[in-house]
C-alpha cells in the first residue's frame, strides 16, 4: 500500500490520498508508544492499518515518562507480581530489537535511616525481582554495604546512610523508541498520520466503522474508514470513549508526573539513583544523562488541561527538597532548574486507591457499537497491550483461526540495520567518536547521535558536509534536520526539539543555538508564509516558557 514512499511531510498527501481510497481492517486513533504499538503488532499479522494522532507523534505521555524501560520494583511492595514479571521480560526484548535506544543503566538504591526500605527487605524484594525478570549474571542485584555505596555514589549522605544495592535497569528516549515503533510499522505497509485529529465516528447499521479528521497541518476535513477501530488515546481515552456512548464503570484516573532537568554539574552523580523522598512514603529518581541530571516524578491527581500541562512551584520544591535533603551538594534552586517536562499517566480508576497505589496494569473497553479502547499500562509493557488487544481484533476477523497469526513484534528490530548486541552498538560509539573529533564535535555528540539514531548516525554525521560553511555544532544541527525531514515525518521546528533529538530536554544549552538556524530551515523548505513562520515563533517561545516558567 505504501509504494516505497519515504515517511516525509513531502509524502503526507499522496499518502492521505491512499488512505481515503481503502477501507482498513484496523484504524488506530492515538500516535503514543501504545498506538503505535498496535499498528505494528497489526501489520505485522498481515492486516492493513492505518493510524492517526491528533497532535505529533509520541507528543502525550510517550515524551514526558521517566525515559526508563524498568521492571517496576515498586509495584513489588502492591504485590503486582505478574505485571513485575511481564514487564520484565519485556526489558530483556525490547533491549535486543534496540540495543542503541534500551540501554543497560546501574541503579543504586541506598537503605537510609527512617527509610521506607530496609536491609532484609530490600535484599528478597531485589531477590523476587530478579527471579521475576529473569535477570541474570553481572546484571542481579547486589547487596552493598555504607562503605561499598559511598565508594561507588560519594554524594550519599555519611551520617544517615546505612547501606544500599546496585540492580540492573535500562534507560532509554521514550519519544525517540515511539519514533522508531512508528517507522518499523511505516516500514511493513501501515499509513501513520500526525497532526491528524479524529473528530467524529462514522456508524453503519450501529457499528463504528470509520471517522471524521482534521488535518491541522492543511485544515482539510477527512474521512477514514475501517473495519476495527482501536481507542488509544492515552490521557484522551475517556474523551473519545464518550463520544460514543456514556462513560460509566471503569474510567481513567489522571495523575501528573513532573521531572527537573539540572546540569550535571550541579548534581554529579555517577549512577541512576532511586531514593526515598524524606519524610515521604514515595522514592524517586536522580539519572544523569550526557550533560545533565534529571529528577522526578512527582504522582498527583490532575483534572485541568490535558494539553496544557504546566510545572507548579510545589512540583519544584517537592523534587529540589527531596533531592537537597539527601546528597551532599550545594542547595539546588529553582534558578539551577534548565527544563522540565509534564506528563500525564492515564491510569484506571479503582475506589479507594491513592495516585501511588492504583495499578499500572492496562484495560480494555469494547462499546456496544465495537469500538475498543485500552489504557493504563506502561511505557515498558507496550508490545504486549499491542498483543492484547490486536488478538481481539484478530478473533473478530478470523472467530476460527485467530491463532493461526500470532504476534511476531518480539522478533522484529526496530531499525532497519540493527545492531545485534550492546557491544557492538558501543564500538560503533568509539567510531563515531573518532570521527567526531575529528570534524570539531566531541565524546557527548557521538553519543548523542548514536543513542538517538543508531547506525544512522554516520549518515547524519557525513550529511554534516553539506553545511560546511557552518560551525560543526550548527552543521550537526542541519544534517538532524534533514534527517528528520526525510525519514521521520517532522512537520514543525517543536517536533524537532521535543520528539525527534529531545534536545530540549537533554542539550538545554543548545537551545539558542538552536533558535538562531532552525526557523530559517522552515522558512526555506516548508515554504512557510510570513504568518506561518510568525506562529512557529510562538509556539517555540511558548514552549521554552512552559519548561522553565513555574506556575
Amino acid at each position: 500500500m505504501v509504494d516505497r514512499l519515504a515517511f516525509a511531510v513531502s509524502s503526507r498527501d499522496t499518502l492521505l490520498q491512499q488512505a481515503g481510497d481503502v477501507e482498513f481492517d484496523l484504524l488506530v486513533i492515538g500516535g503514543g508508544i501504545t498506538g503505535a504499538g498496535i499498528a505494528l503488532d497489526a501489520v505485522t499479522r498481515g492486516l492493513s492499518v492505518c493510524l492517526v494522532e491528533k497532535h505529533d507523534f509520541a507528543s502525550g505521555t510517550s515524551s514526558k515518562s521517566t525515559k526508563l524501560i524498568h521492571g517496576g520494583l515498586r509495584y513489588l511492595k502492591q504485590f503486582e507480581f505478574g505485571l513485575v514479571k511481564e514487564v520484565g521480560r519485556e526489558r530483556a526484548i525490547l533491549h535486543q530489537l534496540a540495543p542503541h535506544l534500551v540501554v543497560p543503566e546501574k541503579m543504586v538504591l541506598p537503605l537510609i535511616k527512617g527509610g521506607s526500605l530496609g536491609k532484609t527487605m530490600t535484599s528478597i524484594g531485589l531477590y523476587i525481582y530478579d527471579f521475576l525478570a529473569d535477570v541474570e549474571g553481572e546484571d542481579k542485584r547486589r547487596m552493598l554495604d555504607k562503605d561499598e555505596v559511598k565508594e561507588i555514589e560519594p554524594l550519599l549522605p555519611e551520617s544517615t546512610l546505612l547501606g544500599g544495592s546496585i540492580y540492573a535497569e535500562y534507560r532509554t528516549d521514550d519519544a525517540r523508541l515511539t519514533i522508531e515503533v512508528v517507522k518499523t510499522a511505516f516500514r511493513h505497509g501501515a499509513l501513520l498520520f500526525n497532526y491528524l485529529e479524529c473528530r467524529e465516528f462514522l456508524e453503519e447499521e450501529e457499528t463504528v466503522r470509520g471517522i471524521k479528521c482534521l488535518d491541522h497541518l492543511t485544515g482539510d476535513n477527512i474521512i477514514l474508514r475501517a473495519k476495527n477501530i482501536v481507542n488509544a488515546g492515552g490521557p484522551w481515552v475517556d474523551e473519545l470513549r464518550s463520544k460514543v456512548e456514556p462513560i460509566s464503570g471503569k474510567r481513567l484516573y489522571l495523575t501528573k508526573g513532573v521531572h527537573l532537568v539540572v546540569p550535571r554539574s550541579k548534581l554529579p552523580l555517577r549512577h541512576a539513583i532511586y531514593f526515598d523522598v524524606p519524610h515521604d512514603n514515595r522514592m524517586i529518581f536522580a539519572i544523569p544523562r550526557l550533560d545533565i541530571t534529571y529528577i522526578g516524578t512527582t504522582d498527583t491527581y490532575y483534572e485541568g488541561d490535558k494539553d496544557q500541562i504546566r510545572v507548579s512551584h510545589e512540583d519544584v520544591n517537592y523534587l529540589l527538597g527531596a533531592v537537597n535533603q539527601t546528597f551532599a551538594i550545594k542547595t539546588l534552586q529553582a534558578d539551577d532548574i534548565v527544563s522540565s517536562w509534564a506528563g500525564l499517566r492515564p491510569l484506571i480508576y479503582e475506589d479507594g486507591k491513592s495516585a501511588s497505589e492504583i495499578s499500572r496494569k492496562d484495560e480494555i473497553f469494547e462499546a456496544k457499537d465495537g469500538l475498543l479502547s485500552i489504557a493504563g499500562g506502561k511505557l515498558t509493557g507496550y508490545r504486549k497491550m499491542a498483543e492484547r488487544i490486536v488478538d481481539k481484533v484478530m478473533e473478530r476477523m478470523h472467530p476460527d483461526t485467530a491463532g493461526q497469526w500470532p504476534t511476531r513484534t518480539e522478533s522484529i528490530s526496530l531499525t532497519e540495520d540493527s545492531f545485534q548486541n550492546y557491544t557492538e552498538c558501543q564500538a560503533f560509539i568509539i567510531k563515531i567518536k573518532e570521527l567526531c573529533e575529528q570534524g570539531g564535535l566531541d565524546e557527548i555528540d557521538a553519543r548523542y547521535l548514536v543513542h538517538n539514531y543508531g547506525k544512522k548516525a554516520i549518515d547524519i554525521y557525513e550529511d554534516m558536509a553539506r553545511y560546511a560553511e557552518y560551525s560543526p555544532d550548527i552543521a550537526l544541527i542541519y544534517a538532524e534536520l534533514d534527517h528528520a525531514r526525510d525519514f521521520e515525518m517532522m512537520a514543525t521546528p517543536l517536533d524537532y526539539l521535543m520528539r525527534r533529538t529531545g534536545r530540549i530536554f537533554f542539550r538545554p544549552e543548545s537551545i539558542r543555538l538552536v533558535e538562531d538556524h532552525i526557523f530559517q530551515y522552515f522558512a526555506d523548505r516548508y515554504l512557510y508564509t510570513p504568518d506561518q513562520l510568525y506562529q512557529q515563533k510562538l509556539d517555540w517561545r511558548e514552549a521554552v516558557r512552559s519548561i522553565t516558567v513555574f506556575q
